[in-house]
C-alpha cells in the first residue's frame, strides 16, 4: 500500500509518532498539536475500541478516509478532499520578502489561521514543520503564511496555506506554497497537501505550480454514541 493512502497513519506510526498518541490499532496526534486521528490501514473493531479509549467515551475523531464499516460509530459530517502531489522541480528563487517563521511568530500565526480557517490549528500546530510568511510593509502584520503538517518517511503535508482577505489575489500564497515545497524537495521528500473539492480557485492555483490529483478521498468527523445513552 502507498503510504499516501493513509498518511495520517504513516506520519503517527513514522516521524511524528513522538507526538502521536494511542497504540498499534489507532493513533492521533496530541491535541496541543493537531486534532488529527487515524485508524490503521486495514481496521478491524479492535482499532474502533482503541479509537475509542484514546477520544474518551461518547468523543469525536477526525478521520481521513473513514472506512465504510463504521461498527458502532456514525459520521457526523463529512466532505470530499483532493489529494495532489508535485513530482515538477521546484526551480524559481525564494523571493526576499519570504520569512521563515518560528516560535516567536507563533501568536501571528495563530491569529491568521483563526481570522482565514485553513484547516484544524492547534497551540502547537506550527512546530510539526517549517512554516513561511509574508509580512505587510511594516514587518508587523503576517500577510500569508503556509508550512508543514504530515510527516511521512519519503512526503511531506503542505498545510495552513492561507492569506488575509484584505491581501488576496497578489500571490502571496503560490509564493510560500513553492517556498515551503522547496524544502521538501531538498530533503528528497515528496510534496503534497489536501484541498476540499469545490475549492476551485485553489485547485487551480496548485495546477499553476505543477500539482497533480492524485486521488480523491473523504475526510469525516465520526462519533460514538456515550456507552450511558
Amino acid at each position: 500500500m502507498n503510504p499516501l493512502d493513509s498518511p495520517v497513519w504513516h506520519a503517527l506510526t513514522g516521524p511524528h509518532a513522538k507526538v502521536a498518541e494511542g497504540g498499534n490499532h489507532a493513533r492521533r496526534y496530541r491535541p496541543d498539536f493537531t486534532v488529527w486521528c487515524a485508524l490503521h490501514p486495514e481496521p478491524d473493531p479492535a482499532a474502533w475500541h482503541q479509537l475509542a479509549t484514546i477520544v474518551g467515551d461518547g468523543g469525536v475523531a477526525l478521520l481521513s478516509g473513514p472506512p465504510s464499516d463504521l461498527h458502532d460509530w456514525e459520521i457526523i459530517r463529512s466532505f470530499p478532499i483532493l489529494q495532489m502531489v508535485l513530482e515538477e522541480q521546484v526551480v524559481a528563487e525564494a523571493p526576499a520578502d519570504v520569512v521563515a517563521l518560528d516560535a516567536s511568530h507563533a501568536d501571528a500565526m495563530a491569529a491568521l489561521a483563526q481570522a482565514t480557517e485553513p484547516g484544524p490549528w492547534a497551540q502547537r500546530t506550527h512546530e510539526l514543520g517549517d512554516f513561511f510568511g509574508a509580512f505587510g510593509a511594516d514587518d508587523r502584520d503576517l500577510l500569508a503564511m503556509a508550512g508543514e503538517r504530515l510527516r511521512l518517511p519519503t512526503a511531506t503535508e503542505i498545510s495552513a496555506v492561507c492569506t488575509d482577505p484584505d491581501h488576496r489575489g497578489r500571490g502571496l500564497a503560490a509564493m510560500l506554497v513553492t517556498e515551503v515545497a522547496r524544502g521538501i524537495q531538498a530533503r528528497g521528500e515528496l510534496p503534497f497537501l489536501h484541498v476540499r473539492a469545490e475549492n476551485t480557485a485553489a485547485i487551480r492555483v496548485y495546477e499553476r505550480l505543477g500539482f497533480r490529483t492524485r486521488i480523491q478521498t473523504q475526510v469525516a468527523v465520526v462519533h460514538r454514541p456515550s456507552a450511558s445513552t
